[in-house]
């Protein structure tokens, strides 16, 4: 098979839209190398030229001629030439959209992972509401098939899209891969040097915004007294909620117990979740949660959201919190912290539910679904 892929986040996105696609290029390519794979990108950041296996199976596309002045334009609209050049069968969107005017006879599957931006609309501008809309909705009623990265996504397409149900395949996906591997002591101790990170802490991962809910999480540690033994490490991008989180901060004296960490090197997060006490991810709502995953992965018990999608990643390994009560929040962080028992069964259970993310159950049914797409099923 000759697959077309929207590689741009692939290349140049570091959070979960990059991740994902980066996930999906590398696991077909190393599980089914017999195809050939088209990564269609605008642009290439050097931090991401490397992700893909390197064989001949696996070519970069990049605009050509008058598209290199206008690559967002070739991206949208330009790339039929191309597909019609490769004799490409199928193109797969990966980050919720499709090209417009690519040929009738290709097939097409896209990827939504979420609504969020119908949920949440004032999380979002006007004009990025607008366009959302646009292609979201356009990618759903062209596709052939539509992948959802959860069930929770899919009942939102159906509600939101009127999409037919049987169009539509919840097909799940796993974290990188380097977080499957326990790592050696010395390796922990050396990044715990270079990030000054406390002999025990509370790990939040993402960006600082209102709908990750990192201001909830701190009340709720400061009203179990947790502050004094076991300090908290955000690791995201910075917006100006943070700002929020340094008015409380500074309002209960909790300068010292903080660490604010911007974006970590790929290779260097496996050990900083590995060196955590508590991973809480107190979400109010998300497409899948892929930071509750590496946290499974890498032995450490989960604190999260109830509602959303959150049980769909954490199963019965996880503790769940209402995103709106401190009180609820404060006890789950009381026992995870202080019984013993509890944390071992959470550990364990926990590495077992990360199994049901491995590749043979997340990238073999999506290259089976481009199998039978081009089969006519």
């Amino acid at each position: 098979m000759k697959i077309g892929l929207d590689a741009k986040r692939a290349f140049n996105n570091t959070s979960g839209l990059g991740n994902y696609s980066r996930f999906v290029i590398s696991g077909l390519a190393e599980r089914f190398p017999a195809d050939e794979y088209f990564l269609f990108t605008p642009r290439v950041a050097e931090t991401f030229r490397q992700f893909h296996s390197a064989t001949n199976q696996v070519k970069v596309i990049t605009p050509t001629n008058w598209h290199k002045a206008l690559p967002a334009l070739w991206r949208t609209f330009g790339l039929g030439a191309d597909l019609r050049k490769q004799n490409i069968g199928l193109y797969h969107g990966l980050s919720n959209e499709l090209p417009a005017g690519l040929p009738a006879s290709l097939k097409q599957v896209v990827t939504i992972h979420d609504l969020i931006f119908i949920r949440y609309p004032e999380l979002y501008k006007p004009i990025d509401r607008q366009v959302y809309h646009y292609k979201f909705r356009y990618a759903c009623h062209r596709a052939d098939k539509i992948i959802a990265i959860s069930e929770q996504t899919q009942q939102d397409i159906i509600q939101h899209y009127k999409i037919p149900e049987d169009k539509i395949e919840v097909i799940y996906q796993d974290c990188n891969p380097i977080f499957h591997q326990l790592l050696p002591a010395e390796n922990l101790q050396e990044i715990r040097q270079k990030y000054n990170l406390p002999a025990t802490f509370i790990l939040c991962v993402g960006t600082l915004e209102p709908r990750k809910n990192q201001l909830q999480l701190l009340r709720a540690w400061h009203r179990a007294g947790l502050a004094a033994d076991l300090p908290v490490v955000f690791i995201g991008r910075a917006t100006a909620y943070k700002q929020e989180l340094e008015a409380f901060i500074q309002e209960n004296n909790l300068r010292n117990k903080l660490i604010f960490l911007p974006y970590i090197p790929t290779e260097e997060l496996p050990a900083i979740y590995q060196l955590a006490y508590l991973f809480v991810y107190p979400s109010v709502f998300e497409g899948f949660g892929i930071p509750i995953l590496e946290a499974l992965n890498s032995g450490v018990p989960v604190i999260t959201s109830t509602g959303s999608c959150f049980s769909e990643a954490g199963g019965e390994a996880a503790l769940y919190a209402n995103p709106n009560n401190i009180d609820q929040l404060a006890d789950l962080l009381t026992q995870a912290a202080q019984n013993q028992q509890l944390r071992t069964t959470m550990i364990q259970k926990g590495l077992e539910q990360a199994l049901r993310f491995r590749p043979e159950k997340t990238i073999t049914p999506i290259h089976q679904l481009y199998v039978d797409l081009l089969a006519g099923k």
